[in-house]
């Protein structure tokens, strides 16, 4: 196990460095930088441009230097002194911008995390079990409507609903007179209140699509060959489900667990965008439309690292699960 943990590690440093000398060249490919960008808008706001101080600034920053000296002072500054940056949009540290939302995107992605997990597995094993019920007919239409549902359309649906129902709509995650307030029990309490909404909406995709992973493999499960001797042995019908094909079938879910860590750092973007939510995808989407270079290399290249760990840390219990796959012997 050791071996396959530290062969997956050494795999992902050059995946990881070319990933983004990537990430830096996608950035760059609008034409034009941030300085352009702010400029532009400035003129057709009809505010005076010094072209001397853009081309300080221009000078200051690097931008007239060639891609990949650009790149190497990005990376290198990153790797030996963990310094991302300045952000030309926000005029302050990167690692500050991603500070001062990260406690919120935690807050939105687990919850959303634990609603998803917390209904599908349990929905998906009774679907499985009570195959061609009315159960199953239900949770089987949900889950349809659920997966071909974009997220943002949701939103708004639940903010109408909320609005018809408490006389305001639930957007943000704070109540204006609770957005500067310091924290006590009325402001975790209108935080619960204010995250029902963004939980449902990024949670409900993501909930449809396990519930029907979880019963097609627990299907397949239950008819192998295994289960039917094991259950004419007399194996209580409980035990026979949980030690064997449940186990079995959680396979792909549990590989799928540490592609999360993405979505627990940046949150649902467009969903943050139509709630209104102060989460890390609103920033990075503001980063991109104002060609804000490296606080958006530092997002692409956060969740790129994350989404790296995220597989190994998927493949470490899937290995554990099924000993097959870390001695590579899975048969077509």
């Amino acid at each position: 196990m050791l071996q396959y943990v530290a062969r997956r590690i050494l795999i992902m440093i050059p995946t990881i460095l070319l990933i983004s000398l990537l990430t830096f060249w996608i950035i760059q490919l609008p034409p034009g930088d941030y300085l352009t960008t702010w400029a532009a808008l400035a003129a057709a706001e009809g505010e005076a441009v010094d072209l001397q101080v853009l081309e300080h600034l221009r000078e200051e920053y690097g931008l007239n230097e060639p891609f990949y000296v650009q790149y190497w002072k990005w990376i290198s500054r990153l790797v030996f002194r963990g310094d991302f940056g300045m952000s030309f949009y926000w005029n302050m540290r990167i690692s500050t911008v991603i500070q001062s939302r990260m406690a919120m995107t935690l807050v939105v992605s687990v919850s959303s995390l634990i609603f998803t997990y917390a209904l599908s597995i349990p929905i998906g094993i009774y679907s499985a079990v009570k195959q061609y019920s009315i159960g199953d007919y239900v949770a089987t239409v949900i889950g349809f409507i659920g997966v071909a549902t974009p997220n943002f359309l949701l939103g708004i649906i639940l903010l109408y609903a909320s609005y018809r129902i408490t006389g305001s709509p639930l957007m943000g995650l704070f109540s204006q007179e609770y957005i500067n307030a310091p924290w006590d029990w009325g402001r975790v309490v209108d935080l619960l209140k204010h995250l029902i909404v963004p939980t449902i909406v990024i949670g409900t995709a993501g909930t449809c699509g396990l519930i029907r992973v979880m019963r097609s493999q627990l299907l397949d499960e239950i008819k192998k060959q295994y289960v039917i001797t094991a259950r004419a042995k007399g194996v209580g019908a409980n035990k026979l489900l949980f030690k064997y094909p449940v186990r079995a079938a959680l396979n792909p879910i549990v590989s799928t667990i540490g592609w999360s860590l993405t979505s627990i750092f940046s949150g649902s973007t467009i969903t943050a965008i139509v709630l209104n939510l102060q989460t890390q995808g609103t920033v990075l989407y503001q980063a991109l439309l104002g060609q804000d270079m490296y606080l958006a290399g530092a997002l692409l290249l956060i969740l790129t690292i994350l989404t790296v760990i995220g597989t190994l840390v998927s493949d470490i219990p899937l290995a554990w699960l099924d000993p097959r796959i870390r001695f590579g012997k899975i048969e077509a």
